[in-house]
C-alpha cells in the first residue's frame, strides 16, 4: 500500500471500516454495542429537528417565539455531541491529523496512538471528575435553569455520565491496541 504521493506505508489512515494493513488499529465491527448510542444519537438530532420547525412553524404564523426550546436544544445537542464522540472511539474513527503519521514506521505509529489514547483518557476523566462536582453543586444549591425553571442538574448530569462511555470506549481502543501490539511482537519472533 502507498499514500497519495507513492511513499510505500503498511498502516492504513482510513476509517477502521476498510479491510488492510492497518487492521492494528481495528478492533473488528463494532456491532450491535454502539446501536444503543446510534439510535439515541439519531433521537436527539430528530427531537432537535422537530423542535426548531415547530419553532419555526409557531413564529411564521404567529410572530410569537417559544423561547423555552433553546434550553431543550442546546441540551440535547450536547447529548448528541456526546455520544457521537463515543461512537467515533468505537469506531476509531474520531478525528486526527495523519499527514506525518503515516509517514512513520509502524512502532511509531503505535506508540503516537498510544499517547494519544492516554491524553484522551485523562481528558475524559477529567470531565467526569469535574463535571461531576459541577452537577453536585447544581444539585447541593438548587440552582435551576433559566428558561423553564427546572433543576439544573437534570441537564449535566449528563456531561459525567456520557464522558464515562466515551472514557469506556477509550480504554476499549486502548486495550485493543496494546493487544494488536503483543500478538504482532508474538508473531515477529516466531518468523
Amino acid at each position: 500500500m502507498a499514500d497519495r504521493d507513492g511513499i510505500p506505508i503498511d498502516f492504513s489512515a482510513e476509517p477502521s471500516g476498510e479491510d488492510g494493513p492497518g487492521k492494528v488499529f481495528d478492533a473488528g465491527a463494532p456491532g450491535k454495542s454502539i446501536k444503543v448510542e446510534e439510535a439515541l444519537a439519531a433521537l436527539a438530532l430528530a427531537l432537535i429537528c422537530l423542535i426548531s420547525l415547530a419553532n419555526v412553524l409557531v413564529r411564521y404564523m404567529t410572530d410569537v417565539s417559544f423561547a423555552f426550546t433553546e434550553e431543550f436544544s442546546v441540551f440535547l445537542l450536547v447529548v448528541m455531541t456526546l455520544l457521537g464522540a463515543s461512537i467515533a472511539f468505537a469506531r476509531n474513527e474520531h478525528i486526527r491529523i495523519t499527514f506525518f503519521l503515516e509517514r512513520f514506521p509502524r512502532p511509531v505509529r503505535v506508540l503516537a496512538e498510544m499517547i494519544t489514547l492516554a491524553i484522551t483518557t485523562l481528558l475524559f476523566s477529567m470531565v467526569v471528575y469535574y463535571g461531576f462536582l459541577f452537577t453536585l453543586d447544581e444539585y447541593k444549591y438548587d440552582e435551576i435553569s433559566a428558561g423553564l425553571g427546572y433543576p439544573s442538574w437534570i441537564y449535566s448530569i449528563w456531561l459525567p455520565m456520557l464522558a464515562v462511555l466515551i472514557l469506556v470506549r477509550v480504554l476499549g481502543r486502548g486495550w485493543l491496541l496494546a493487544r494488536a501490539g503483543k500478538s504482532s511482537a508474538k508473531d515477529g519472533e516466531r518468523s
